[in-house]
């Protein structure tokens, strides 16, 4: 079946070896695809490729993940789940057994830095409906990330990562019906939310000697300019990690699903979160972020306001939230063309 490159899509199989106009071999026959292979098929000049028609492929033969990808997936499903059980067991007791934390964040930790697509590996299995475990799990992985970035040891990066996980633990706390609202809050249901820093500092020193990941969870809301809750308090001091959770929380929130909330455009949300590390937001642990996530946009698939679909290609230097796109009939420079802008990208 021949397919042209753009409407490509990582699973793909190839159907035939595949040479470029100079008789260049690019890739073989049988390869799956990648956002990488599909992207190299382009800067070879090729417009279409015979790929395996999808009835014709046994259904194990079609992987939506890398396998490393795949061996990972209990654990985060392992990780989701223990999130929900110390969250209801801290709603019933005020507190919560950290037995099984560290075996399941462990083993999942212990991978991460082995993953390149950072963007993918995210949202991949973002497929549970409570928003609360999977930010919790979502924001413990990238605290693991930043930290790592920022040079910190590996033991360092565990604990910002554990701290990151349990961030949130005191909503447990809020009751639902404020905690889900579907709409705005009320300035007396936004001080109620605001109490799930002090709540989530109490349950964890209720239930651990790790006085660490209890700062974490009272500071990650605490602004740089002292404009953050509880306590109002500035920049040096601000625990180091909670510095990193607050990046990683913004982030995950502002990309993901929630009751109140679409999630927004990935790179729109790391040029939020650039502005933001001028005074609101600690900027070393963003400049990491960007720094990391941006070569992750390479490949994917986006839309355009002008209604073009193309696929990223190059990072602009002089712009870096402003991409060149190749669309099925042109190079479009974001950088230049400043009345188009990236709609969607697509995971």
């Amino acid at each position: 079946m021949k397919v042209h490159v753009m409407d490509l899509s990582p699973g793909h199989r190839l159907e035939n070896d595949i040479f470029n106009n100079n008789g260049v071999f690019v890739l073989q026959k049988g390869a799956h695809l990648t956002d990488e292979a599909i992207v190299k098929l382009m800067q070879h000049g090729i417009d279409y490729v015979d790929i395996v028609p999808l009835d014709a492929a046994p259904e194990d033969d079609k992987p939506v993940m890398t396998p490393s990808m795949q061996k990972m997936k209990p654990h985060f499903d392992q990780a989701v789940d223990v999130f929900e059980t110390i969250f209801l067991e801290s709603l019933s007791n005020g507190r919560f057994s950290e037995d099984q934390i560290d075996d399941t964040l462990q083993p999942l930790m212990g991978d991460l830095m082995s993953q390149k697509d950072i963007v993918s590996l995210l949202f991949l299995f973002d497929g549970k409906d409570n928003y609360t475990y999977n930010h919790s799990l979502q924001v413990g992985m990238l605290s693991y990330y930043i930290a790592s970035w920022l040079g910190y040891p590996k033991e360092e990066a565990y604990k910002a990562g554990k701290a990151g996980y349990l961030h949130d633990i005191g909503k447990c706390m809020v009751p639902p019906h404020i905690l889900n609202k579907p709409g705005a809050l009320t300035p007396e249901e936004f001080e109620e939310v605001k109490k799930h820093t002090t709540y989530g500092y109490d349950i964890i020193r209720n239930s651990t000697s790790d006085e660490i990941t209890a700062l974490v969870a009272l500071q990650h809301h605490e602004r740089e300019d002292g404009s953050g809750y509880p306590h109002s308090i500035f920049d040096k001091e601000i625990h180091p990690f909670a510095k990193i959770t607050a990046v990683a929380d913004v982030y995950s929130a502002m990309t993901s699903n929630r009751v109140y909330q679409s999630k927004q455009e990935l790179l729109t949300v790391l040029q939020e979160l650039y502005r933001m590390s001028f005074g609101k937001l600690s900027p070393e642990p963003i400049q990491a972020l960007v720094r990391h996530m941006l070569p992750n946009f390479i490949g994917k698939k986006v839309l355009l306001s002008s209604g073009e679909t193309g696929l990223i290609v190059m990072n602009n230097p002089a712009d870096y939230f402003r991409p060149l796109v190749k669309t099925e009939l042109r190079f479009a420079d974001l950088s230049k063309e400043r009345e188009i802008d990236i709609q969607e990208i697509y995971i």
